[in-house]
Order: C-alpha cells, then structure tokens, then sequence
C-alpha cells in the first residue's frame, strides 16, 4: 500500500477529488485530500492573514501528525505552490511531488506566475469583489467545464481564496529537488500552464497529457488516476 496526499488548488477543497479517490483506494493504496485554511469546508477558518505558509504548514502538519513516509505529493493548480513548499521543508517524507496543471514554485508570487492578462483580472477581482483580501471564483467554464452536471456539483461547493497566499513569496532553500518530480498538462482548455510543462519538461521530469480542462479530477477522473498509478510504479 502506497500513500497519496492530493491537495487541490484555489477556491476548492478536498472532496474535489472524490471521483478518483475510490480508484486509487480500489488499487489498494491509501489517500488523503487535505481542504486547505480558509477554503471550502474550512471557510470558516477564513481571514486576511491566511497566507502561502499557512497552506504549506497545513500539508506538513498532515504528514507529521499521520507519520506518513513514500508519498506521492499531489498539487493542482495553484497547490503547485504549496507542495514546492512542503517538499523543501519534508522531502524525506515523498517518494515523488506532482504537479497536475499546476505552478512550479521558483520562489515568486503566484501571482507574478500567471500570464499577465490574468494577473489584471485577479487583481481587479481581489479590489472590486474581494474586499481586498479575497479572489473571487473563476469562471468554471472558461476552466473547461462543460457538462452541467459537472457545473452543477461544482459551483455550490467553490468559496473565495484567500488573496494573500497569491502574493507570499515562496521561500524555499533547494531542499524540493532532492524528491524526483512528474508534471500532468491538462490539454483541452486555454493552457495557461503550458508554460510550466515545458518548464517540466526542460528540467528533465517526466510530462504526462491529458485530454480534458483544468479540473481533470472532475472532468477525467479515471484517466488522471490511471497516470497517478503510473508515477507510483515509477517511483518504486
């Protein structure tokens, strides 16, 4: 039995992979969906100092407290940040980090890693609808969604994220590259990550495609956990 911790990204929490996680446990291996501070489930722990630590230091609590050892680190979307984080703080910890269309933290903003035109609009969001201190929800079917039923499961369960963990630094000593890493590009969507794959993909780490949007654990659960049981025999 292998271990799966999958964070998910902004304005979600852990349930949004409940449509791959009973694959991954039919396979036999244990998985954890930690919900970040402030975000879905735990929104009511919401305040402006919620910030980029406070979501690394939630993860690595999680691997601490449960003593977790070989696991496959799991990052969607803006978690890319959070599980840079955690693997320079516990590599120890992970057999593999993976970044599921998803930032690779190079110690800036996460902010300053979006394409500029989407830069504006978050910042424009956080000052007329966020109070200043939160990001409202995106568009679910600019992200790739199209099924209704999906939109409609979706779009009740999605909170505001907390600005201020988009413009934390991330401080980081090197200590992540000692955990081998995989990236997953969702394909079928405007590809704002694109970059980062081909990042991935320079740095020598395998890239994995998938055919669908953004929110792949939604939209292609079974073919995003097939490629999760992929990385996990190629780290054993």
């Amino acid at each position: 039995m292998s271990t799966f911790v999958l964070v998910s990204g902004a304005w979600h929490g852990g349930w949004c992979w409940d449509r791959v996680e009973p694959i991954l446990r039919q396979a036999g291996h244990r998985v954890i969906t930690p919900t970040l501070t402030g975000i879905s489930d735990r929104a009511h722990l919401m305040n402006p100092a919620v910030g980029l630590d406070t979501h690394i230091n939630d993860v690595v609590q999680l691997l601490d407290h449960h003593d977790l050892s070989d696991v496959i680190l799991v990052g969607h979307s803006y978690a890319g940040q959070v599980i840079t984080g955690v693997a320079d703080q516990r590599p120890e910890r992970l057999a593999r980090r993976v970044y599921l269309d998803a930032f690779i933290g190079d110690g800036r903003p996460a902010i300053e890693l979006l394409p500029a035109e989407i830069s504006v609009h978050y910042r424009e969001s956080v000052a007329e609808n966020g109070f200043g201190w939160l990001i409202p929800g995106r568009s679910l079917e600019v992200l790739g969604v199209t099924s209704q039923t999906d939109l409609e499961w979706l779009t009740p369960r999605l909170t505001p994220h907390p600005w201020k963990t988009y413009t934390d630094v991330l401080n980081v000593h090197g200590h992540q590259q000692q955990v081998p890493a995989e990236f997953i590009e969702c394909v079928d969507w405007m590809r704002v990550f694109r970059p980062y794959a081909e990042l991935a993909a320079s740095l020598g780490w395998p890239v994995h495609e998938i055919q669908t949007g953004h929110e792949a654990m939604v939209t292609a659960p079974d073919e995003l956990a097939s490629i999760f049981l992929q990385i996990l025999e190629s780290s054993r």
